[in-house]
């Protein structure tokens, strides 16, 4: 190993710097600058939904978005404060101290630190391998779900009615649907206008950062609005709200509190938090991926979100995870590295010394336009004809997660997809493929074939099985060798090809041993061809191949068929129609493959 890929291990980011040059900085410089003033806006609102000061919530859209794109490995992903991370923290704090309060302050730094040690410690601990429990549809849904979301959450800043905060979507369009009249015909021309224009900047003008001159214009728009129709009162006497003044500080340094009583009382939050945040993340950053091509190691991602949350809880910055918002965002401004997420990090902490008074003149119908705009790009609308069109069972796992995330929570969405696919899975591997195979005289070396028209030995069975031997299969390989005794009780000797095992537990060595005895006891005896070395190791460990015994286990076709052909029956071979091996036509002559196809139609019960 190089002493590059040495150092890569531990600074991930020299894997990608290499990317890195004046075409890509451009880009990525503004990406991160529309992230960072779309976050400006979201931060106060995440802030207060999690029961926070509303400058904690631009504090963890700072220094954690920068440590974990260094450490972390999607190219996209920008970490901070999200809504669901922010509802979690608040009820999982609320209960112990006053909202907004400093012991309420101290407890959510606390919380912060303890989920970065943990998820570290996952991501050291080589546990990325979890997220591929996170199937394709699971994403697909989940990102669908997750742009209503974001959208219907919206729709009050859009036409600029009331709706209570945090409800769900059935919610949320009930309450619109009461407002319908009071719908504000003001701010909504300022939504439309934005959306509009960014449509046809990012159509017309693909050069031109569509969602940077979208806020700008829309904002121009309401400013107009005010002086054409507003008189003294500009905007505000429209009802066009905006932004509003936000602070101008950097995140002061701070630190969790150490207290062993703090520690208990935390203890089962912090291991909700910390699931759901991982899941987040590496959910909304392999979502990302798939459209980018990228591959992501959930090892890295682990320890990049665990050092972003220790790094923030010495920052001010409360629990951040992966933002659907701002990561979505920053794939569609066009970020090309995560030099874009850095820059998001930096330039929110800029743009709060410099920018911040000028941001309460931001609209937030404005901001609704672009978020508009943010969540219908989520939704992957060929991906999911596909899905809906290639399998019923991933469609399941496409629905329940969609619909999950619509009508539950995000988290419960996503672990509910999640364990759909595992359960379809082991239903799959529960049953694996057992199918009849004989050698056919028609391939090069009379290859074994699954054709129906060919005959078989009328006393030797070639079952092959693809599939593991474990304590789910076991039913229904015991159920199909019961059913070829019963339907070909003539077949004494049964002679599995393992090519598609690869290995067995202590129940699928039982069932095997119980076969073998059973053949036994009626006179013919089971056999093993093409055994692979993990199926090998199981059998040997528990002792099960010195009961099969080593003259019923080969490493080939013909060396089995030459074995086995001693041990049958000669007075049957002798009125044998069949004559389906070499041995057979050499000691009693070849048959025309018609007359050998005829006596096909006897075995087709054994089938």
């Amino acid at each position: 190993m190089s002493e590059t890929s040495r150092l890569a291990r531990f600074l991930p980011f020299l894997t990608w710097l290499p990317m890195v040059n004046r075409s890509t900085l451009r880009e990525d410089f503004i990406a991160g600058l529309t992230g960072a003033i779309v976050v400006l806006p979201q931060g106060v609102a995440f802030a207060t939904i999690a029961g926070m000061p509303p400058e904690y919530g631009l504090y963890a859209g700072m220094v954690p978005a920068i440590v974990a794109a260094l450490f972390g490995s999607s190219w996209h992903l920008v970490s901070g404060p999200t809504t669901a991370a922010s509802v979690v923290l608040f009820s999982a704090l609320s209960a112990l101290a006053e909202p907004g309060s400093i012991d309420y302050v101290k407890l959510a730094l606390t919380l912060t630190f303890m989920v970065g040690v943990i998820e570290l410690i996952l991501g050291l601990a080589r546990m990325g391998a979890l997220v591929n429990f996170i199937s394709h549809s699971v994403i697909v849904g989940f990102t669908a779900g997750a742009a209503f979301i974001i959208a219907s959450k919206q729709l009050k800043n859009f036409f600029g009615v009331e709706i209570p905060r945090g409800g769900h979507l059935h919610d949320i369009l009930i309450h619109f649907a009461h407002q319908i009249d009071v719908i504000n015909p003001y701010v909504t021309a300022v939504s439309v206008f934005t959306l509009v224009s960014g449509i046809l900047v990012k159509r017309f003008l693909p050069r031109l950062p569509y969602m940077i001159v979208a806020m700008v214009g829309g904002s121009v728009f309401a400013w107009l609005l005010g002086v054409w129709f507003g008189g003294d009162g500009g905007e505000a006497a429209l009802g066009i709200k905006t932004v509003g003044a936000l602070p101008q500080s950097l995140p002061p340094v701070s630190h969790p509190e150490f207290a062993m009583d703090a520690i208990k009382h935390l203890a089962p939050s912090v291991v909700a938090v910390t699931l759901f945040a991982l899941t987040e993340a590496v959910s909304i950053a392999r979502s990302i991926a798939i459209r980018t091509g990228q591959r992501i190691d959930g090892n890295q991602e682990f320890i990049g979100q665990g050092l972003s949350n220790i790094a923030g809880s010495f920052f001010s910055g409360y629990v951040a995870t992966g933002s659907f918002n701002r990561s979505a965002l920053n794939y569609q401004a066009g970020a090309k590295t995560p030099m874009a997420a850095v820059f998001a990090g930096a330039l929110l902490a800029i743009i709060v010394l410099l920018v911040a008074p000028w941001a309460a003149w931001l609209p937030n119908a404005a901001m609704a336009g672009i978020l508009f705009m943010v969540a219908w790009g989520l939704i992957d609308f060929k991906e999911i004809r596909h899905i809906l069109k290639a399998d019923r069972q991933e469609t399941a796992v496409l629905a329940v997660t969609f619909f999950s995330a619509l009508f539950l929570e995000l988290e419960l969405a996503i672990f509910l997809g999640v364990m759909l696919s595992l359960i379809l899975y082991l239903m799959r591997v529960s049953r694996p493929q057992i199918r009849t195979r004989v050698p056919d005289p028609r391939l090069h070396k009379r290859a074994f074939s699954s054709a129906e028209d060919l005959p078989e030995c009328p006393q030797l069975k070639f079952l092959r099985i693809d599939g593991s031997l474990f304590f789910g299969s076991v039913s229904h390989i015991e159920e199909a060798f019961a059913r070829i005794r019963e339907q070909c009780p003539d077949q004494k000797h049964l002679a599995v090809i393992c090519t598609g095992i690869n290995f067995a537990d202590l129940a699928g060595v039982e069932a095997l041993m119980r076969e073998v005895r059973q053949r036994r006891r009626e006179g013919g005896d089971l056999y093993l061809i093409h055994v692979k070395q993990g199926l090998w190791e199981s059998l040997d460990k528990s002792g099960a191949l010195d009961e099969i015994g080593p003259g019923n286990v080969f490493q080939s076709k013909s060396a089995a068929i030459t074995s086995i052909y001693r041990r049958l029956d000669k007075k049957i071979c002798e009125t044998c129609r069949a004559r389906i091996f070499e041995e057979c036509e050499r000691d009693y002559g070849a048959l025309p493959i018609e007359e050998k196809l005829a006596a096909a139609k006897t075995a087709a019960a054994c089938r």
